[in-house]
């Protein structure tokens, strides 16, 4: 069925190969590695490399799929044109847009009030509460800003601050490198004595740190929103999130072996700043290294909200072309070439997410509304794969992939609601809740508002 709104202006086509390889790296490599390796490593000790392995795996065979159905189906509509097209079920799409929506939204309040959280430590300034607020609202439109000047700017913008994080996590590998091979890397909190593979080495043990530090993978997914604005999306959208999947993992591991090679295991768990212990230690002559990683940190928490604010107003105009939301979300500047509409509506929720106070509650249950993402579009792919007549893209990964990469998010989503119910740590429950509650007034706003004649935008 063509697209309903095609009189109107559309997406530019301005992202080359590299600069979407950028756009994946950055979306990843964010703040939130620098107090992981702290976490994963009070759960699996000098073994916390193989939580990064294990998650690497189940984000790299998602990662695929999204590859083969980002250059199959360049749609800004993401995950929920993937779902529509594939399952045909404009509920379930629906359902999957919101979640992807609300990953995005607070990840963006979060990081706004975390990046004035920065600022005051950097420069030891009293804030009260409310100014808190004030300026991290400032901070998203500042955001919003550059999402509205176009796409070209926003990806200069992107590559700068991924530049800057990246900068911080090799030169931690690069100060500590000599010091590989100084512990016994299967060394676990369970076991008894070092050597060896441990008795405190399980999968159900590798699997909950894999759940952990599979956040630090996710943001390859948010590619698939901007590949309507991606030049020969065919070829460059497999390239670009293929390539940032291999870099970060790159980094990743070398970033956890070197920060267990460098300080003992047990004292990187009981740090707030465990990559900047790394850093005192292996380059004592770096005196001034606090403020620059605050900096750092400040760039990184901004290139993810550059970029979940850039993947919700993409998303919001897929979604609005397909008929499954207003059509004014749909409206693309005659000059700027950007979704203005969707923009403005984005900067409107944040600011009021930010000002409930809530938004802590609901960052929790990221990791497991995207996993649930994640299943749809695998088993989605396996449908399409099968379906006579689909496009072929620039990158086909076999069956398998897609099949191996639902049960992966489905056995991760298990395992977390799992670690929930059992854990003596109350804080971490309310995250399956209040997903499930995400989920549940999706579907009460579907049949409320229930959009009329969705379509599958070809």
């Amino acid at each position: 069925m063509p697209d309903k709104s095609s009189s109107q202006p559309a997406l530019a086509q301005t992202i080359g190969g590299w600069q979407i390889m950028f756009y994946g790296l950055g979306s990843m490599l964010g703040a939130g590695i620098y107090a992981l390796i702290g976490k994963a490593a009070a759960g699996l000790g000098n073994a916390v490399w193989l939580a990064f392995l294990m998650a690497m795996i189940g984000a790299m065979l998602t990662g695929l799929s999204y590859a083969c159905v980002g250059g199959r189906y360049a749609k800004a509509g993401g995950a929920a044109y993937v779902t529509q097209r594939g399952l045909r079920k404009p509920l379930l799409s629906y359902v999957i847009g919101i979640a992807v929506m609300m990953s995005g939204l607070t990840s963006m309040a979060t990081g706004s009030q975390a990046i004035v959280g920065q600022v005051k430590e950097l420069f030891a300034w009293s804030l009260d509460p409310t100014s808190i607020k004030l300026m991290s609202i400032g901070v998203v439109f500042l955001v919003g800003c550059v999402i509205y000047r176009g796409i070209r700017e926003s990806m200069w913008l992107n590559i700068l601050c991924t530049v800057i994080e990246a900068a911080g996590l090799l030169f931690i590998i690069a100060v500590g490198v000599r010091y590989w091979g100084s512990v016994d890397y299967f060394q676990s909190p369970g076991d008894t004595a070092a050597g060896g593979v441990g008795s405190g080495i399980t999968f159900a043990l590798i699997m909950q740190g894999a759940v952990l530090t599979f956040y630090s993978f996710i943001g390859f997914e948010d590619i698939l929103n901007v590949s309507e604005e991606v030049k020969n999306p065919a070829k460059n959208v497999p390239f670009g999130l293929i390539s940032a999947m291999i870099l970060a993992t790159c980094i990743y591991m070398a970033v956890a072996i070197t920060a267990v090679s460098v300080v003992p295991w047990q004292e990187l768990a009981k740090s707030d700043a465990p990559l900047m212990e790394v850093a005192r230690r292996a380059a004592p002559w770096f005196t001034g290294i606090k403020p620059v990683y605050g900096a750092i940190t400040i760039f990184a928490i901004g290139n993810t909200a550059l970029l979940n604010y850039l993947m919700g107003s993409r998303l919001l105009y897929g979604m609005s072309r397909q008929g499954l939301l207003p059509a004014v979300l749909g409206t693309v500047h005659p000059v700027r070439k950007s979704p203005h509409i969707a923009v403005f509506v984005l900067f409107g929720i944040v600011s009021l997410l930010i000002l409930s106070g809530s938004v802590k509650q609901l960052a929790e249950s990221t990791v497991l509304l995207l996993l649930i993402v994640f299943t749809a579009v695998n088993i989605s792919l396996v449908v399409l794969k099968l379906r006579p007549g689909e496009p072929r893209g620039g990158f086909e990964p076999p069956l398998l992939v897609p099949i191996f990469g639902a049960l992966v998010c489905a056995m991760l989503i298990i395992v977390r609601v799992q670690s929930a119910i059992t854990s003596a740590d109350h804080a971490q429950r309310p995250a399956p809740l209040i997903a499930g509650a995400i989920i549940l007034i999706s579907v009460v706003l579907y049949f409320a508002l229930k959009p009329k004649n969705p379509v599958v935008v070809e």
